[in-house]
């Protein structure tokens, strides 16, 4: 089951697509983080302004240096210890679509714990889009039976996964991280 859905996802994600999905926080809209054109189709979906960039999601720490210029090296002690997921908005974003760059050059990461978000990353073999499945200013679902008929109807494909689950699942914590260490929380 879960392969299947990872190798749908895939299939639509490699074709341009945007799909809806579980994680290790709240559902999610995503596509390939590399694809411009697939990034503003979910802009256009949520109905937000361009200069509010969107998340991108890693299955390993590993991977960092590849879409961040200067990786604090708390950065990977942050991930590791972190209680409850963890975003860390850091500058220097590289190697992704240009629309998920904020105007600072900073782009916001989490390693998903989640194990389809890890399967379907690691097959893409690169960093997927995440953000919140709701239009812009309206609340975020906290499970699939929050989602409202505008997301379901304007994504490419429905992961069919954990849909059932009525756990009232939160959004990650974010922080930003400077490349000497400083950091504050953007939301706990």
């Amino acid at each position: 089951m879960l392969n299947d859905e990872v190798n749908k996802a895939l299939k639509i994600i490699q074709e341009g697509g945007i799909i809806l999905y579980p994680t290790d926080t709240i559902w999610g809209i995503g596509c390939d983080a590399t694809n411009t054109e697939a990034v503003k189709k979910i802009y256009r979906l949520k109905q937000r302004e361009e200069s509010k960039s969107m998340i991108i999601l890693l299955d390993t720490d590993n991977k960092l240096e590849s879409y961040i210029k200067d990786v604090p090296a708390i950065a990977y002690d942050l991930i590791e210890f972190a209680e409850n997921p963890l975003t860390l908005v850091m500058p220097g974003a590289k190697n992704i679509s240009p629309s998920l760059i904020a105007e600072d050059g900073s782009v916001g990461i989490r390693v998903a714990k989640h194990d389809f978000c890890q399967r379907l990353i690691q097959r893409l073999r690169k960093p997927l889009v995440s953000t919140s499945a709701n239009i812009s200013g309206q609340p975020s679902p906290r499970n699939f039976a929050e989602v409202g008929q505008e997301i379901l109807d304007g994504v490419d494909y429905i992961v069919d996964l954990e849909q059932h689950s009525l756990e009232q699942k939160k959004p990650s914590t974010i922080m930003r991280l400077q490349p000497d260490g400083r950091f504050e929380f953007l939301r706990k």
